[in-house]
C-alpha cells in the first residue's frame, strides 16, 4: 500500500502569529516538519529568534519577523517582507491573542476591552486581508484561525475575550465565502482548555476541570493535528468550517 502525500507541505511559505510559545510554537513546528518554509512571529524578535533555531536546528526552514498584530503598520511590515522575500504565502495561522482580563464582566475598564479587541479582533481582520492579497495573487492558500470554545459557550469571567472569539468564528466564515473563489480557504479550530501562558489562571482550576469529560487540560501540541489538517490538502473540500479541540467539554 503507498503512504499518502496529503500532509506533504513542501514548496508552501507559512506564516505562524504568536509563535513564540504554546499553541502557535506547536504549530509552526509541525507545519515545519511537513516541509513548509515557517515564518516564525510574535511581538518580541528574541522569542521567534529561539523557536525558529529550535526548527532549523532539528531539518526544518525557518525565520524571525517580530510583528504585534495590534499595531496595522507591524502587520503591514510583515506581509510586505513576507511578499518581497518569497513573494507568496500559503498558509496564515492567525494565532496571536490577548487576554489582560480575568473577573466580572460588569467591571471590565476601557483598557481592557480596547486591547483585547484590537487583538483578538482588528489584529485578525486586517492580517487575514494582508495574507489574502498575496494568496489570491498566488493562486490561493489556507488561512486558519484559532478561536476558542469562549466563542461557543462564554468563560467565566472571560466575557470581552469570549466575545471577541465568538467574532474570531463569524470571521472565519464571513471571509470563507467571500475568498472561495480566489481559492483561499478559511477555517478555525476552537481549542478547549489548554496548558498555554494565556490559560495560566485557571488551567490547574479543579472546578474547570471537572467540566471536561477527559479531566485535564490540552498540550498545545495536541492542536497540531488540526491545524495541519486544514493546511494541507487533506482538506481541499473545508471551508468556513470550526474544529472543536476542547476533550469533550461542548459535549
Amino acid at each position: 500500500m503507498e503512504s499518502t502525500q496529503l500532509f506533504n507541505l513542501a514548496g508552501k511559505v507559512a506564516l505562524v502569529t504568536g509563535a513564540s510559545r504554546g499553541i502557535g510554537e506547536a504549530a509552526a513546528t509541525i507545519l515545519a516538519k511537513q516541509g513548509a518554509h515557517v515564518v516564525i512571529s510574535s511581538r518580541k524578535l528574541e522569542g521567534c529568534e529561539a523557536v525558529a533555531g529550535r526548527i532549523i536546528e532539528a531539518g526544518g526552514s525557518a525565520e524571525a519577523f517580530p510583528c504585534h498584530i495590534g499595531d496595522l503598520d507591524q502587520i503591514q511590515a510583515i506581509t510586505d517582507h513576507i511578499k518581497t522575500k518569497h513573494n507568496q504565502l500559503d498558509i496564515l495561522v492567525n494565532n496571536a491573542a490577548t487576554n489582560p482580563y480575568f473577573g466580572p464582566i460588569l467591571d471590565t475598564d476601557l483598557g481592557a476591552y480596547e486591547k483585547t479587541v484590537d487583538v483578538n479582533i482588528r489584529g485578525y481582520f486586517f492580517m487575514s486581508i494582508a495574507a489574502a492579497k498575496i494568496m489570491q495573487a498566488g493562486g490561493g492558500g489556507s488561512i486558519i484561525n484559532i478561536a476558542s470554545i469562549n466563542g461557543r459557550s462564554p468563560g467565566p469571567w472571560q466575557g470581552v475575550y469570549s466575545i471577541t472569539k465568538a467574532a474570531v468564528i463569524n470571521m472565519t466564515q464571513a471571509f470563507a465565502k467571500e475568498c472561495v473563489s480566489d481559492n483561499i480557504r478559511v477555517n478555525a479550530i476552537a481549542p478547549g482548555l489548554t496548558a498555554t501562558k494565556l490559560a495560566g489562571a485557571i488551567v490547574d482550576d479543579a472546578n474547570i476541570l471537572s467540566t471536561i469529560p477527559m479531566a485535564r487540560a490540552a498540550q498545545p501540541e495536541e492542536m497540531c493535528g488540526a491545524i495541519l489538517y486544514l493546511a494541507s490538502s487533506a482538506s481541499s473540500y473545508c471551508t468556513g468550517s470550526v474544529i472543536t479541540v476542547d476533550g469533550g467539554l461542548l459535549a
